[in-house]
């Protein structure tokens, strides 16, 4: 999750084409759900970019396989690319629109204030507790060796929050660097080089099979704060006004399709990262558990604090940056006004637009 030096080479290692990503697959990826050619004719052509295969990406899929972003005027291509390549795109403008985690976006903006951050589908993070056998409860891992990328990034706060739910502070474990991905943490848990460690699915439904438990998981605690950010470069919003406008509504039309639809979001997720059915299907139904994805996409003023809390020790400046230079919900207010959410999701989505208004950027 830190940022790379050499934006130009990450971007040209990591930003595959769709074709190159899914060989064999790519031709179901190319033809959207209505049969046509993802590239329409009449459509105005812009790029997305998302830098991780989870299903904090589903509202992108979704609206592109299920023609929401055509539906609106737009011939979306999509992109994958670890950070940094995302931002760097934004940046360059190879790329109009990302859907990024919130952390890495508050970092960005601290230091590159031309990006905007214009709606947020969600607030809660996937993240197990893994533990070795012997470990029967969290409060048993005081003194035990606790795996992070490295102490003072982002999975070691969140790590934190979660010890913190049991009564351990961050000077109760033992710190241990390991790989920053999952398969390579899971690997080091197996060896028994740690006792614990933060790994998302589906890495970790393939260790619980291997003998290693899941103990807690970030998902059950609504004040931990993981989120995600729509985000876009100031110029070109300035300039294309109305597409943010269309993207946010194409993607609130591909969450109703995910809660209705079990069946398409699963065969949708396994377009863009082919995991097993079984999988897929636990994923999502931790996802509906959870209510992950959120209806209204505001942005509150809780989720930008909580990153910059993770992030003060690296990144003084963001104590006292001023966010909402840098985030913009007007589109998504206006569209509150229009009766959109109410309208797409019926009576049920009031409440939750209203507890997020209330506590929302403007």
């Amino acid at each position: 999750m830190t940022a790379g030096h050499d934006n130009s080479a990450k971007c040209r290692r990591d930003m595959w084409s769709r074709r190159e990503l899914l060989g064999g697959a790519a031709s179901a990826i190319l033809i959207g759900a209505s049969g046509k050619p993802a590239r329409g004719e009449g459509l105005t052509p812009l790029t997305i970019q998302f830098p991780t295969r989870s299903g904090a990406a589903w509202p992108l899929w979704i609206a592109k396989e299920g023609g929401y972003y055509a539906g609106h005027g737009l011939d979306a291509n999509l992109v994958f690319g670890v950070h940094p390549a995302g931002i760097a795109m934004l940046v360059s403008g190879e790329a109009q629109m990302t859907n990024y985690g919130l952390e890495q976006v508050v970092a960005a903006v601290a230091r590159e204030p031309s990006l905007v951050m214009m709606g947020s589908s969600l607030n809660k993070g996937n993240f197990a507790l893994v533990v070795r056998p012997e470990i029967g409860k969290v409060s048993d891992l005081k003194g035990k060796r606790v795996g992070v990328g490295r102490v003072g990034d982002t999975p070691y706060f969140y790590t934190i929050d979660l010890l913190a739910k049991h009564g351990l502070t961050a000077r109760d474990v033992q710190w241990v660097a390991v790989p920053s991905d999952s398969a390579g943490r899971g690997n080091v848990l197996l060896g028994g080089q740690v006792d614990a460690s933060l790994i998302t699915a589906p890495a970790y439904f393939k260790l619980e099979a291997q003998g290693l438990k899941v103990l807690d998981n970030l998902s059950n605690y609504d004040d931990v704060l993981i989120s995600t950010a729509y985000v876009f470069k100031k110029s070109f919003v300035a300039a294309n006004r109305d597409i943010p406008g269309k993207i946010i509504m194409a993607q609130a039309q591909a969450i109703k399709r995910f809660y209705e639809d079990k069946a398409f979001a699963i065969s949708t997720y396994r377009l863009y990262d082919p995991q097993p059915a079984e999988d897929v299907a636990r994923i999502y139904d931790s996802y509906i558990a959870k209510s992950t994805l959120d209806r209204v996409p505001l942005l509150t003023r809780a989720a930008v604090g909580a990153a910059a809390d993770r992030l003060a020790g690296d990144i003084p400046a963001v104590k006292s940056f001023d966010f909402q230079k840098v985030v913009d919900m007007s589109e998504v207010r206006r569209l509150i006004a229009d009766g959109f959410f109410e309208k797409l999701f019926g009576n049920s989505v009031l409440p939750e637009q209203e507890r997020k208004l209330q506590g929302s950027f403007a």
